[in-house]
């Protein structure tokens, strides 16, 4: 992703890109889930979205479900896409608390249009009347991530990028200042550059052990530290979202794509044996294994410095958060994008530095507060490890936001940042986490006139909904059914 976007984005600066990579190395594989920022970075490059997803065995995400995440039994969507419709001088969800606090309401997602068409299996491309109202929405992509690896590697070779297959083992940093000025291969062979960009993973290569820079573990927030991983053959739909089912000591992702379903099991050995772990993930596939299952270890947090004198970590090289509601993608692009805004001189400035820095903290720390959500407002006492993570020790912002939300309904509302206040609905309300009263300005409504205007939003969504075209048809009829890559190129 990083050798694309610089290829591209920044093609008139004359710059002299290597790309280092190892094919034995490989990648870990996982981020086949998305978030629809991923169309902006597309877009940016000029990729086609139809060959993208013939190219990636690509399907449509409009959402993520949760099931037994506020209690064993419950289900709710994450959808990609605002709730409702302007109907009164408040935000839309106070009006759906003040009705279903005093009498019988529609359920909160039948008021969100991706959500609908999640649920029945729909999708078509959004058109001008979707771009505000009750049926706006966006979407993103579930893809195969080596296929996507691989589609970015030709396109930036295609664009001037050299690529070296190698594997680096050490780094010549200047006496003086201690920028890196070469990195060696296990072939011998070495290169010098003026900014290094480590894309090495959880090993941090040049930022870690060169550098040592210093991670910031974030282990007593998001504690599950192990996961397996396993595709399998598809059984059941290929519907368009995400799943996410919480288990006894972790949860576990459905991916599915248009040749098979991914599927993982994310969660803490302080609950539960890794062979217990593996066990509920190869006995609750859908269908036939299509490889050995991998197992990976992680610790959640972030190094102290992404940006370190000549080096930029991006990737799992920067930091990682698990993948609950599929961010490592999305962080790849945002260290991309901060890079691009910042791109430095031949000497890195400290001040652009600081400032890379401090957008990548602040991304981070937004994201781990979210994802920490769906795990302190949970009301399961079937399992040691649900108890205790609604136990858990928060921070501070986090329990702010939840505090001002029960208070009074009021949601995070950031001019920067991933997760907008539909997201953090989403949640909040989807795992029972009820506000104790609405903004005044809702209870001005007549209740008849609050009713019917309920009813004319859910039902503007499913007349929406009904006209679209079945998510398998949409893939066949676009012509972004897979295409198997020809045969001899790297996957």
């Amino acid at each position: 992703m990083t050798a694309a976007a610089l290829s591209h984005r920044l093609c008139g600066l004359g710059l002299d890109i290597t790309l280092i990579e190892s094919a034995e190395i490989g990648t870990v594989g996982v981020g086949e889930a998305t978030l629809p920022q991923i169309r902006y970075f597309n877009q940016a490059l000029g990729i086609d979205e139809t060959e993208l997803m013939a190219a990636t065995s690509a399907t449509i995400k409009l959402g993520i479900q949760f099931c037994d995440w506020g209690r064993i039994g419950d289900s709710y969507f994450h959808p990609f896409g605002a709730y409702g419709d302007t109907i009164g001088p408040a935000d839309f969800h106070h009006y759906w608390v003040r009705q279903a606090s005093r009498s019988g309401c529609e359920p909160f997602g039948n008021f969100s249009f991706p959500i609908v068409a999640a649920e029945a299996g729909k999708f078509d491309l959004p058109g001008p009347q979707n771009e505000d109202g009750p049926t706006a929405y966006s979407y993103a992509f579930q893809f195969d991530a080596s296929l996507y690896a691989a589609f970015l590697g030709r396109f930036a070779q295609q664009r001037g990028v050299r690529r070296l297959e190698g594997k680096i083992v050490s780094a010549a940093l200047d006496g003086e200042n201690g920028f890196i000025r070469s990195v060696s291969l296990e072939s011998g062979e070495t290169f010098g550059a003026d900014l290094f960009i480590d894309c090495s993973g959880f090993r941090g290569v040049l930022i870690e052990q060169e550098l040592k820079t210093g991670y910031e573990d974030w282990s007593k927030f998001l504690p599950n530290n192990r996961a397996y991983a396993v595709p399998c053959e598809m059984k059941g739909p290929l519907s368009p979202y995400t799943r996410a089912t919480a288990r006894e000591a972790g949860w576990q992702w459905r991916i599915p794509l248009q040749h098979r379903v991914g599927n993982g099991h994310v969660y803490c050995d302080s609950y539960i044996s890794d062979q217990d772990a593996l066990d509920q993930l190869m006995t609750t596939l859908e269908g036939k294994p299509l490889a050995e299952p991998k197992q990976l270890f992680f610790a959640t947090g972030k190094r102290r410095k992404m940006w370190s004198r000549n080096c930029v970590a991006i990737g799992l090289s920067g930091g990682f958060l698990e993948p609950l509601e599929s961010t490592s993608i999305d962080l790849i692009q945002s260290g991309i994008d901060n890079l691009v805004a910042l791109f430095p001189e031949q000497e890195c400035a400290v001040s652009d530095a600081d400032e890379y820095n401090r957008l990548m903290d602040a991304e981070y720390a937004r994201i781990r507060d979210f994802l920490m959500l769906h795990y302190v407002a949970n009301q399961r006492e079937d399992s040691p490890m649900w108890r205790d993570f609604r136990e858990s020790q928060m921070p501070d912002s986090l329990a702010a936001k939840i505090d001002a939300f029960k208070s009074r309904g009021l949601v995070p509302d950031f001019t920067q940042g991933l997760f907008l206040a539909p997201s953090w609905l989403s949640v909040f309300i989807g795992q029972n986490v009820m506000p104790e009263t609405w903004d005044p300005r809702a209870g001005m409504m007549p209740k008849q006139e609050l009713e019917t205007k309920l009813g004319q939003v859910s039902a503007t969504i499913r007349k929406g909904v009904d006209a679209m075209r079945t998510h398998s048809r949409f893939i066949a009829e676009s012509g972004a059914a897979f295409q198997p890559p020809e045969a001899g190129q790297r996957q």
